[in-house]
């Protein structure tokens, strides 16, 4: 049986990843896992929180996966992608996707302008996007200064292992995105050691990549990447 790890950004919840999440309930058998990291989730409290806990969840989770399943991927949206990677360098999991993996600093802030920007730019605006802004504005404008240091302490602390990497690792980038830069994704890309590792570009989409306009194309790459052995094209 095979198994998935989804993990959420910074400031965010299982939303973040739940139309990715959602395709593949729809489309596998997998035992899929999407947890709400410690200070998150509808009513967050990240007051306290240190940067371990949040790794710490994710690997007591990832572990639970491992004795159910023979197979396991991860995959990481945001800081959930660097969290996503520390646990592929130091578990045997298959595969690894990273989301608008977070290698360099963001400002928690500019989400807000981000996410007013997928309103605008979406056809039908006024529905779950509209839900998304209005999550995000009072999660940004609470979230803690010292949990906004505790982030910064996690980047310092994963950026370092990313050449510890060796399993298959697809990684995906907006080209839009406001708070995660395209050199991010380059960074990691380059970091990373494994034989077989993938980079694509989405050109429309913005940070929050499962909610964009570019959707159809990122499930085709995930899937492509995780359920055969084609290799993509650098782009």
């Amino acid at each position: 049986m095979k198994g998935c790890l989804c993990i959420h950004g910074f400031t965010g919840a299982p939303y973040e990843v739940e139309p990715l999440v959602r395709h593949l309930k729809e489309e596998t058998d997998w035992v899929l896992k999407v947890p709400t990291l410690p200070g998150h989730g509808e009513t967050p409290s990240l007051r306290g929180i240190g940067f371990n806990q949040w790794i710490a969840h994710a690997e007591n989770e990832l572990r639970d996966l491992l004795e159910e399943c023979t197979e396991v991927y991860i995959i990481g949206f945001s800081m959930g992608g660097l969290i996503a990677a520390y646990l592929a360098s130091r578990y045997p999991v298959a595969k690894l996707v990273l989301l608008s993996a977070a290698a360099y600093y963001l400002n928690p802030r500019q989400m807000i302008v981000d996410v007013k920007d997928l309103i605008a730019d979406a056809i039908r605006g006024n529905g779950a996007n509209n839900e998304i802004y209005i999550r995000y504005r009072k999660k940004v404008l609470e979230t803690p200064i010292a949990a906004t240091l505790e982030f910064r302490k996690l980047v310092r602390y994963i950026r370092p292992i990313l050449d510890k990497i060796t399993i298959p690792v697809l990684i995906v980038q907006g080209e839009c995105d406001g708070i995660v830069p395209v050199k991010s994704a380059r960074y990691i890309y380059e970091r990373i050691t494994s034989e077989q590792k993938e980079l694509c570009f989405l050109p429309c989409s913005k940070h929050l990549i499962c909610h964009g306009e570019d959707f159809p194309m990122l499930v085709e790459v995930i899937e492509s990447f995780l359920m055969t052995q084609n290799k993509m094209s650098v782009k």
